[in-house]
């Protein structure tokens, strides 16, 4: 997710009477997942939940001051008010485990956590969760994680993306970015003008232009999600020239993950759907300011 969509989230949300000090913290970072089978929430008063199994399971309430939550797996990240980064592994009820302080931005994918910190600088690292962090970049505005891909984007707008190990080298991918989102060999970027484009393959794959008028890129499998600046959401499966589908109208944010895709209303109203793009909506939660499939 990118900075220009939290940013209209909180507008709508302090509409509606639902923003708390949590949303005044929002930073960009994806909301979209792999597949999992865990939903997660943000809630207005700054506490965190999360649910595993069916879009009825029972939601489990994970930390308190929280202003972004991560799913990955069967790993949860939260960063907390106070900008400390927590992850914790296995079930919901597990030990969190302190990662680093002074940030701003938390990322996982698979075996991999990643932090921006409050002065630019990237992390990640791999492995367990008290793994040794590397250094990846520095002025950096996002962070973005996704099997053996690591993606970022510059402060002067340079969207970079790097495979394999952590010290592989960096590939510049687009200018003008104000946004970028992985999934397998997808890479996806939002850049200035509100078009939305997407590359499959190799890192230096061909562009395809996606949309136009876009708030919100999210990708997941062979999902490609938007937002548009009316608060339009659709969804297209296939390939990158698949035909859109209209999924939801007045959204503030979109998730995708696996089979299953996600949207926040105004009114703080989470909705889930799974299966199908025409499948039936789920109210998942009420009081909502972000939400994240794992």
């Amino acid at each position: 997710m990118n900075l220009k969509t939290l940013s209209v989230a909180a507008a709508v949300l302090a509409l509606s009477g639902l923003a708390g000090s949590s949303t005044a913290g929002a930073v960009p970072g994806t909301v979209s997942g792999d597949g999992g089978n865990r939903i997660g929430t943000l809630r207005a008063n700054g506490d965190a939940y999360v649910k595993e199994g069916g879009l009825s399971a029972t939601w489990v309430k994970e930390s308190g001051n929280v202003k972004q939550v991560a799913l990955s797996g069967n790993r949860i990240g939260v960063l907390t008010g106070d900008g400390v980064a927590w992850v914790k592994e296995g079930g919901l009820s597990a030990t969190w485990v302190k990662e680093a302080t002074d940030v701003k931005q938390i990322a996982l994918s698979g075996n991999r956590i990643g932090v921006l910190k409050d002065n630019g600088e990237a992390y990640v690292k791999e492995g367990g969760l008290s793994a040794t962090w590397v250094k990846e970049s520095d002025k950096i505005k996002e962070l973005e994680l996704s099997g053996n891909r690591i993606g970022v984007v510059t402060g002067d707008g340079v969207a970079w993306v790097k495979e394999g190990g952590l010290r592989a080298s960096w590939v510049r991918e687009s200018d003008n970015a104000i946004g970028i989102d992985l999934a397998g060999n997808r890479i996806g970027v939002l850049v200035g003008n509100g078009v939305a484009w997407v590359k499959e393959g190799g890192l230096s794959a061909s562009w395809v232009r996606e949309a136009d008028d876009v708030i919100q890129l999210e990708l997941s499998g062979n999902r490609i999600g938007v937002l548009k600046d009316g608060g339009e959401a659709y969804v297209k499966e296939g390939g990158l020239s698949a035909t859109w589908v209209h999924e939801y109208t007045h959204a503030i944010q979109i998730a995708l993950s696996g089979k299953r895709i996600g949207v926040l209303k105004g009114d703080g109203d989470a909705r889930v759907k799974e299966g199908g793009l025409s499948a039936t909506w789920v109210l998942e939660a009420g009081d909502v300011t972000e939400l994240a499939l794992s």
